[in-house]
């Protein structure tokens, strides 16, 4: 039988308590996660993409069967096609998440039909998280630590000092 493949794209800048709740929640799913890091050309990255892909690891080092890929030039699709993923796993927190995912969902489709995306609503308590956010309350010294791993806002705490 065909392992069930999921590729879950993001930029992860940083990794948030919603997106390892994600990424635990689509573990149960599918029998192996690849976690895809990518880089947002509309925002300025306050960590490298090495920096994310160790952080990633540690924050999801609980879950064996989740591995972390660095993507700096590639379509989701053409690195789900790579790793004969079927699926992409979006989380989805409010309305307008859905109205974007479902565009780029359905370009996907165009691209790749074979390969489907699989929404998972935020759980209530993530629906608010946003890493612009969190990188906006970390810069102003305020407690970020309900919303993303201990590893996470120990780096982030580390590299503002430096700052």
């Amino acid at each position: 039988m065909k392992k069930r493949k999921a590729i879950f794209a993001g930029s992860f800048d940083p990794f948030t308590n919603g997106h390892l709740n994600t990424v635990e929640r689509a573990s149960q799913m599918f029998d192996e996660i690849i976690i895809c890091i990518g880089t947002n050309t509309s925002k300025q990255a306050f960590f490298t993409s090495t920096e994310k892909k160790s952080l990633i690891i540690e924050a999801t080092k609980c879950f064996d069967n989740v591995t972390v890929y660095v993507n700096d030039d590639e379509l989701t699709v053409a690195i789900a096609k790579k790793f004969e993923a079927s699926f992409l796993v979006r989380g989805i927190r409010n309305s307008q998440d859905f109205e974007y995912e479902k565009n780029i969902a359905f370009m996907n489709s165009q691209m790749a039909a074979e390969i489907d995306t699989v929404f998972l609503l935020a759980d209530e308590k993530y629906s608010s998280i946003s890493s612009s956010m969190i990188k906006e309350i970390a810069k102003f010294n305020g407690d970020i630590s309900k919303f993303v791993p201990c590893n996470v806002r120990e780096a982030m705490d580390k590299k503002l000092r430096k700052s």
